[in-house]
């Protein structure tokens, strides 16, 4: 028997092999669009991933444990289909709940794809809980609900919250390491400037040797005329060198 929930509701499940299936219906777009993955993350008791092992995807459609796996794309008369399958029963005990979401990194187009999440027996493909999914015009992702422990058994909650940012931002959310955005290398060290060529240095110019200085002969400035002969010397002069007179005879 289907039972239909609204946000926030939580329905026993009888059976431990269970399918989450999530259906849509392409829109006049094209017969594939939108395209929306379903994933499976099976969390620990702090409420994120244990590994990257744990989230289950179109990248990685098998848990490493074998009982969560996707299976192959559908289409049918209602529309589109995608499906994982799990045994809950058979998990680790590390395992408390296991997060089921819808991703459309282009956008759900919602309503017109009216996607919607069930969660089926494994056997007899029996619909034990009906839940649409209605995420908001900027949000690429959805936690559609979850499958958690209670007591002895296993439940599920429907939950139905938008995440912004895809796929990558859900995952993130959950301790996925690898989901995070890859980082930009740094940028390589620029290349010294050359330093600007010396200027070229001028010829040198050529020093004409100073001509010595040569004093002034007895105080008067320094002529080019001849200078006299040290040996000429003059006649002897003075009133004792005058001729004498003779006396009148």
């Amino acid at each position: 028997m289907t039972h239909p929930l609204d946000k926030g509701a939580a329905i026993h499940l009888p059976v431990t092999v269970v399918r989450a299936v999530l259906r849509w219906t392409p829109t006049a777009a094209g017969p594939g669009v939108p395209d929306i993955d379903l994933s499976a993350l099976l969390l620990g008791t702090g409420g994120r991933v244990r590994s990257e092992g744990d989230f289950v995807f179109y990248n990685q459609p098998r848990h490493p444990s074998g009982l969560v796996r996707r299976l192959p794309r559908r289409r049918d008369a209602a529309g589109l289909r995608e499906t994982v399958e799990m045994d809950l029963g058979q998990l680790d005990a590390g395992v408390t709940r296991v997060v089921l979401a819808a991703s459309a990194d282009a956008g759900f187009q919602a309503p017109d794809s009216a996607p919607r999440l069930l969660v089926q027996e494994a056997a007899g493909a029996a619909v034990l809980a009906a839940f649409p999914l209605a995420p908001g015009p900027a949000e690429t992702a959805v936690v559609g609900g979850e499958l958690a422990r209670a007591g002895d058994g296993w439940e599920f909650r429907a939950l139905g919250r938008g995440v912004r940012g895809g796929l990558i931002a859900l995952a993130r959310e959950f301790g996925v390491n690898a989901a995070r955005p890859p980082q930009q290398a740094a940028p390589a060290p620029a290349a010294p400037a050359t330093p600007p060529a010396p200027p070229a240095t001028p010829p040198a110019t050529p020093q004409v040797a100073p001509v010595p200085h040569q004093a002034p002969a007895y105080g008067y400035p320094h002529s080019d005329h001849p200078q006299p002969d040290p040996g000429f010397t003059l006649p002897p002069q003075g009133p004792q060198f005058l001729p004498q007179d003779h006396p009148a005879g």
